[in-house]
């Protein structure tokens, strides 16, 4: 979808494109098109983190005075729709997007000076220690246990689902401080050093055999409390302002809108089974203007929330309909793909990586390698930042006023 932008800033548009056309090396375009996960792998999306650190663009949604661009809303999402258009790789959302909001808005001093510079050098790699066995929805039930010890906290628990926790020397965690308190009231926020005794990860291999999750277990783990951030008890109102960072004020359409066009373009090479191509297949294609039209919807609900964002106003419930329907868009244009390339799309191959000199080579293409992997791993968007039944909920209590 095109729209009409001021002057200067169809030149920053047009800024972004040239700097992609120049430094966005094949290898990590590439690297990006053959993972299938949700995150890239570190060697993929940390090159390019420091492509786009080296140009000073890497916290484009971060303010100047902590190192970012200070970039107005309509500016990063012409940033991200650049760079999704062109086939770059996802940024590392837990550092740069998650993290670094929680550590300028809440943190102390010397946690912003030591903390935030070594997010954009990459000297930190994070992960995100939220969910626990049996608190997953019910993030407030929590029982991972920290007790304060002169000057320091002691954890001991068990987080569930820690992306890249494999690759993290941090860890943002959300722990139980006061265990009498009212369950919200009781949780505080730790930044924990993952380099130390008493902290071990157990990988969790998802369905379409990536190493993306682990299990992480914390015995007796030592948290200095000047990594305490906010108060003890505020860790509940962090994570809201967190989740609501991770589900609002990023655009997913652009995304969605460039595989899709990219599964028109082979539909062309694709043969239906009778003769023709996929192109001309009239179901398949159905299916895809209706993806596209939902694309579009997307697309203009993201443009809103970023109008909200650029008149200092919180979005509110609209970044739980973006969630939900991205989610669910994303599943379906993956789903697509899968049928596109008929059992060729079914392959699922157990090596990783899927890209460089020593991947796999593919049963018909590339394209049709990546098709069940990735289907397979886009069931988790209905699940994590929320699953679509806490979206629902959201949106039938904030919007419609149901349920009290």
């Amino acid at each position: 979808m095109d729209i009409d932008l001021p002057p200067e800033d169809a030149a920053f548009r047009d800024e972004v494109r040239a700097f992609l056309a120049a430094h966005l090396p094949e290898a990590i375009r590439a690297g990006a098109a053959a993972s299938p996960t949700v995150f890239v792998e570190p060697e993929i999306g940390q090159a390019w983190n420091a492509v786009l650190n080296a140009k000073g663009w890497l916290g484009y949604q971060w303010p100047e005075a902590h190192g970012g661009t200070g970039w107005s809303p309509l500016r990063r999402y012409i940033f991200e729709k650049e760079c999704a258009l062109a086939g770059a790789p996802n940024l590392t959302v837990l550092g740069l997007k998650l993290v670094a909001p929680v550590i300028w808005t809440f943190g102390t001093e010397a946690q912003k000076a030591f903390y935030l510079p070594r997010i954009l050098s990459g000297e930190d790699y994070w992960c995100q220690g939220f969910s626990e066995p049996g608190s997953g929805s019910d993030l407030a039930s929590l029982q991972c246990r920290a007790v304060l010890n002169g000057d320091h906290y002691v954890l001991n628990g068990s987080k569930m689902w820690t992306t890249h926790a494999h690759h993290a020397n941090r860890m943002f965690c959300l722990v139980r401080t006061d265990p009498g308190a009212k369950k919200q009231a009781g949780i505080s926020f730790l930044l924990v050093d993952m380099n130390q005794p008493g902290i071990s990860v157990r990988p969790i291999l998802t369905v379409a055999g990536d190493h993306e999750v682990n299990q992480v277990f914390l015995e007796d783990v030592v948290v200095p409390a000047r990594d305490l951030v906010g108060d003890e008890g505020q860790g509940w109102a962090i994570a809201k302002f967190l989740l609501e960072n991770e589900r609002g004020g990023s655009c997913h359409a652009p995304k969605l809108i460039y595989d899709l066009d990219q599964l028109l373009q082979a539909a062309k090479g694709e043969s239906d089974g009778r003769g023709g191509t996929m192109a001309q297949e009239t179901h398949w294609q159905r299916r895809a203007a209706r993806a596209r039209l939902g694309v579009q919807a997307l697309e203009m609900i993201e443009l809103k929330i970023i109008s909200e964002l650029a008149q200092g106003r919180k979005p509110g419930p609209q970044t739980s309909l973006a969630k939900l329907l991205a989610s669910n868009l994303r599943q379906e244009i993956d789903l697509l793909a899968v049928d596109l390339y008929g059992p060729a799309g079914l392959q699922l191959e157990w090596t990783r990586p899927l890209y460089g000199d020593n991947a796999p080579a593919p049963v018909h293409s590339r394209d049709a390698q990546m098709a069940a992997p990735r289907y397979l791993n886009s069931r988790a968007w209905t699940i994590f930042g929320g699953t679509n039944e806490v979206q629902a909920n959201i949106i039938a209590r904030s919007v419609l006023g149901l349920g009290g």
